[in-house]
């Protein structure tokens, strides 16, 4: 992707379900569920960039000794950071004797991160602040084993502020500051009630106080809790959190919006974000990974007890379709085809383009991420013209007019050629404050191939997806500009973003959308700018229905054009002037209908339609053409909706 977009975060869960003995006379190590939690959040590094957190719960301390840890990090290399300087202090320790390295209960005790459950996550920020204490997993403390709680997830609420006031109404004095904190004070809180129940009944019936402790534990229904909890949540999210006396939840919405999958075998229990992960991590096979049903919460029992729940009545899963074109990792064997068709796809409105001209053309990608897409749209390049060749050899035969030199045009002549036109040549560094200076380094990212591209002809690049349209402009074109083509031509294997996403992914603010600013400055050059303040209109309208009737006000900005309209005039934004050549840049996106012919299950597309799966969304979109036009900057859903 091009453009820099932050989203969606990972998780990773591990529970054994043998004491640390086991691991040790079988592995050779009391820490294997740390090594695999660890491998697991380096396998999805992907995910999170913004910082890092990883959690512990012993089950059965006895009273006295800790029982529940966790540790932050937001630094840079924060994973490898943060699981160096434990094994570090570990390692402090044996040298010193005060651990036996080959006694796994004197590992356990003595070492923090020793347990029978582990979390990980890894943070991609939309929201807050960008330190240690907006790291997951959050911890709510308690002298309670069975009141302690600590939850993560890859998660946004479209409703947190209404879920802030649900708590406020109830008495309780919330700290406002993000979608986690309120998660967790909601779980909490029932945590309290179903606890408080338990300890009055007990009371009641005469039960001694030395055995109160250990039968709440027994009687605590995590499923329960976690399902009342999310009566209101509107939103996508795969949480997961551990209570202290070593209750353990995983949870998916009811849309499947956020991705989580699940591994099981007789010695552990597993969730991560990506597939993958979990099938290197614990070399198993694709059929032993699942996805977690959405709208169900799958709980682990202290006693080892597995059990799965529904939550929410069933809907139509809308899994976020960004997932397949760009965030997960492209090793996952569904995903890598579904990239390649999705570039497969672009092959008719690309032939179009270059008026089927293949000896003049050369076909790239940028970024690296596109790679996948661009093996598809070769091969689908590749199958166009076997066609054509095919069909020409029969119309050739038909007239007699086959010789070895005709067979020899036909066949030789006229192949899709791909090179490697644009390499990335260094990171870029943000100690360049200026704005002007960021961007004459931003155009030197990468380095090009010269002498590849046929000068006059066309170069196809393939792209994951354009989103602001910033480093087309800025940086890309003026780069692959330097192999002077007649023709640019920029693919992008994601249909045009047109709309706010409000479950994860940080595209909130519409304005910043080059789909919408080519859009806005069609209306205005075609003299119906009315339309916008009618639109506008429209959205305080809607805002004023209940939450749960109101609708996209904003799809009618668009409905004046075509796809074919706003892709001509986003081309020509970010077509650059500062330059010496003076070519035509062509910007293509893949339709909507094409994506999802693509991928082979369902799949969610409100970024695309405005169409949203909950909803939030739709006071989201509202709210956010609302906020562009009174010229307010932030997220459209930090306020009521």
């Amino acid at each position: 992707m091009s453009d820099k977009l932050t989203h969606e975060c990972g998780i990773a869960v591990v529970r054994l379900k043998k004491p640390l003995a086991y691991y040790q006379d079988r592995y050779g190590t009391a820490l294997w569920g740390f090594n695999k939690l660890f491998l697991l959040m380096e396998k999805q590094h992907n995910r999170g960039q913004d910082g890092v957190g990883i959690g512990c719960a012993k089950i059965g301390m006895p009273a006295g000794q800790p029982y529940i840890f966790r540790r932050r990090d937001a630094k840079k290399d924060s994973l490898a950071r943060l699981f160096r300087a434990e094994l570090k202090s570990l390692d402090k320790k044996v040298r010193k004797k005060v651990i036996d390295p080959d006694d796994p209960e004197d590992v356990r005790r003595g070492f923090s991160f020793a347990g029978e459950i582990y979390l990980g996550h890894l943070r991609y920020g939309t929201s807050g602040q960008f330190d240690n204490g907006s790291c997951h997993p959050y911890l709510r403390r308690s002298n309670w084993p069975t009141r302690t709680l600590m939850v993560m997830g890859n998660f946004n609420m479209t409703n947190t502020a209404e879920l802030n006031q649900r708590m406020m109404d109830r008495g309780q004095h919330p700290v406002f500051g993000t979608d986690t904190q309120t998660v967790l004070e909601e779980i909490g809180f029932h945590l309290d009630e179903a606890h408080t129940g338990i300890y009055h009944s007990l009371r009641d019936e005469g039960i001694d106080g030395d055995e109160t402790a250990e039968l709440i534990s027994e009687r605590l229904d995590l499923g329960q809790i976690v399902s009342e909890s999310a009566e209101g949540w509107d939103g996508g999210y795969a949480i997961s959190g551990v209570v202290g006396n070593g209750d353990l939840f995983v949870m998916r919405d009811p849309r499947g919006i956020r991705p989580c999958f699940k591994y099981e075998t007789d010695e552990v229990i597993a969730f991560a974000s990506e597939r993958v992960p979990l099938m290197t991590v614990f070399e198993a096979d694709q059929k032993m990974i699942s996805p977690l049903e959405p709208g169900t919460v799958v709980t682990v029992k202290n006693s080892g007890e597995v059990k799965t729940r529904r939550f929410a009545d069933p809907v139509e899963p809308r899994p976020c379709s960004f997932e397949r074109i760009y965030f997960s990792r492209g090793n996952d064997p569904e995903i890598y085809q579904e990239r390649k068709a999705m570039g497969a796809a672009l092959v008719d409105q690309i032939v179009t383009s270059i008026n089927d001209d293949f000896e003049n053309s050369v076909f790239s990608f940028v970024p690296n991420t596109a790679e996948t897409a661009y093996y598809g749209l070769m091969e689908g390049l590749r199958l166009y013209r076997r066609k054509q060749v095919r069909d020409d050899i029969r119309r050739a035969i038909s007239e007699g007019n086959l010789c070895e030199n005709k067979l020899d045009d036909l066949i030789m002549r006229n192949w899709p050629v791909g090179e490697k036109v644009a390499h990335k040549d260094i990171k870029l560094r943000t100690f360049i404050s200026q704005e002007s200076g960021r961007n004459q380094l931003v155009s030197h990212v990468y380095d090009i191939s010269y002498g590849v591209v046929p000068e006059g002809g066309s170069l196809v690049v393939l792209d994951d997806s354009i989103v602001r349209g910033t480093t087309l402009k800025q940086s890309i074109l003026k780069i692959l500009a330097r192999t002077k083509p007649g023709k640019i031509v920029i693919c992008s294997t994601a249909p045009q973003i047109r709309y706010p996403d409000c479950y994860g992914i940080d595209m909130s603010e519409m304005g910043k959308f080059i789909a919408f600013q080519a859009t806005i400055n069609l209306l205005e050059r075609s003299g119906q700018a009315s339309l916008i303040d009618e639109v506008y209109q429209d959205c305080l309208r809607e805002m004023e229905k209940p939450r749960e009737e109101r609708l996209n006000a904003v799809k009618k900005l668009y409905s004046p054009f075509s796809d074919e309209d706003i892709s001509a005039e986003i081309a020509r934004i970010v077509t650059p002037e500062d330059i010496d050549w003076h070519g035509e840049v062509e910007v293509i996106f893949l339709s909507v209908e094409n994506l999802h012919r693509s991928i082979s299950q369902s799949s969610g597309d409100w970024y695309f339609t405005g169409d949203y799966p909950t909803v939030g969304g739709y006071s989201v979109v509202n709210r956010a053409f609302l906020h562009w036009r009174e010229g307010k900057a932030g997220r459209s859903y930090d306020l009521p909706l």
